[in-house]
């Protein structure tokens, strides 16, 4: 299938022919038709599926098609949960737009409102908006919704997962009755779909991959190592592997702060970014992390959702994330576009349960490899065994693909990550000290 067979025009087709793209991604394919029929549309994607395109492209042909009846009035609203994914639709929007008469906007706390106030007094037709700015400039009546046609809520798992459910719903109370409402979420959980059922009109649900699949060009590795020497093994990655781009994912704000800070004396270039930087530090980490200058990123799970690196080569997690769908989010991280991709995750002895929720949503064991000099006195225990995943009514597992075995987890002792076989100093049973 190609781009033209979707019912886009001329304009948007040159939009895309410059980006390079000749093929429409899966979710795309399944997406664009229904939005432009006007249907309500569920839509489960994951991060680097294709799926920012899959909404703006029809939106702006849609726009297109009706014409501009009421020049910059709102019609067209994409909420999204974090300033960089709002930042990242904004491009999207700006990049397939760029031969069509559409002025967009993005507004996002975070920085001062005075620019995005400027921006909306000219005149806008597509505005993306975290929650919360978007409330304060409603309630400062900077912004109006009496033209809306469209409304899409992008990563909806993740403003759910952020508590922003309450401004969704006094943002919904400000809308028309009568639009199209668009939902993209990685899964639908309950919550989600009862949020669904509060605003969409029989909508129609496509999705490109069972739930939680993780991405099959990913290889993922197991690193057991003491919780102490997490840091020094981590830099022991990045220097002998010679990794020039590495993202790593901290539980926390404060850690990601202090093992940016342990890189830096060590003589690795990293910066940290989370919820407590101000957007401009952030953007400013970003845009160094992707031209080089910066080899680390480390970052929070919130901070990272939406970032848009490309061909970024290989993850690190640094710490368990405790909900095991987020392991999902952070590896599809790379892998992206085909490429192929890799995950490491330094896991000690007291995080064997965050690493048995993970093993049991994608349905594998992940291949567990010590690290020379990096042998844990206190082992991780053993893997338990898979339990068998529901089954959908076409009677196909509905986890992810991968093992479905009872057997422990593939383990390489006194192995480098560059894979050549080293013994081990001596052999550990249970949870063991020197």
């Amino acid at each position: 299938m190609t781009f033209d067979e979707l019912g886009l025009s001329a304009p948007l087709l040159r939009a895309i022919e410059e980006k390079g793209y000749r093929e429409p991604s899966p979710i795309q394919a399944a997406a664009i038709p229904a939005v432009l029929s006007g249907r309500d549309l569920m839509a489960a994607a994951q991060t680097g599926t294709g799926k920012t395109a899959g909404f703006t492209l029809p939106i702006l042909e849609l726009l297109h098609a009706k014409g501009v009846a009421h020049p910059h009035r709102i019609r067209a609203l994409v909420l999204t949960p974090t300033r960089e994914l709002a930042a990242q639709v904004a491009e999207s929007i700006a990049t397939y737009g760029a031969h069509l008469p559409f002025k967009s906007a993005v507004v996002f706390g975070g920085v001062k409102p005075n620019p995005q106030i400027a921006a909306l007094r000219k005149g806008i037709d597509i505005l993306v908006a975290t929650p919360g700015r978007l409330l304060d400039l409603c309630q400062q009546g900077e912004v109006k919704f009496s033209d809306l046609d469209v409304l899409v809520l992008d990563e909806a798992d993740r403003m759910l997962d952020m508590g922003f459910i309450h401004d969704i719903r006094r943002i919904l109370k400000l809308l028309p009755q009568q639009r199209q409402n668009l939902m993209f979420s990685a899964t639908f959980a309950n919550e989600i779909r009862g949020l669904a059922k509060t605003i969409m009109n029989n909508p129609l649900e496509v999705s490109v991959s069972a739930p939680n699949t993780t991405a099959e060009r990913v290889k993922q590795w197991v690193h057991p190592v003491d919780k102490i020497r997490k840091s020094a093994l981590l830099r022991e990655l990045v220097v002998k592997n010679d990794w020039q781009q590495v993202l790593v994912f901290s539980r926390t704000k404060h850690g990601a702060n202090r093992l940016s800070e342990y890189l830096v004396k060590a003589g690795v270039n990293a910066s940290a970014i989370h919820g407590n930087k101000s957007q401009g530090a952030r953007t400013k980490a970003l845009s160094e992390f992707k031209s080089g200058k910066i080899r680390v990123l480390v970052a929070t799970d919130i901070a990272a959702r939406g970032l848009d690196i490309a061909q970024l080569p290989q993850v690190v997690n640094f710490d368990l994330p405790n909900v095991p769908e987020d392991y999902v989010h952070r590896i599809g991280r790379t892998g992206r576009a085909g490429a192929s991709g890799r995950a490491f995750s330094l896991v000690s002895a007291d995080e064997i349960k965050q690493l048995n929720d993970i093993e049991q949503v994608i349905q594998r064991h992940i291949t567990r490899e010590y690290v020379d000099g990096f042998e844990p006195d206190h082992e991780v225990p053993a893997s338990a065994p898979l339990r068998k995943p529901r089954t959908s009514g076409q009677g196909k597992p509905a986890g992810g693909r991968g093992r479905r075995d009872d057997k422990p987890a593939p383990t390489s002792r006194g192995r480098s990550t560059e894979g050549h076989n080293r013994p081990r100093q001596k052999k550990r049973t249970g949870n063991s000290t020197k």
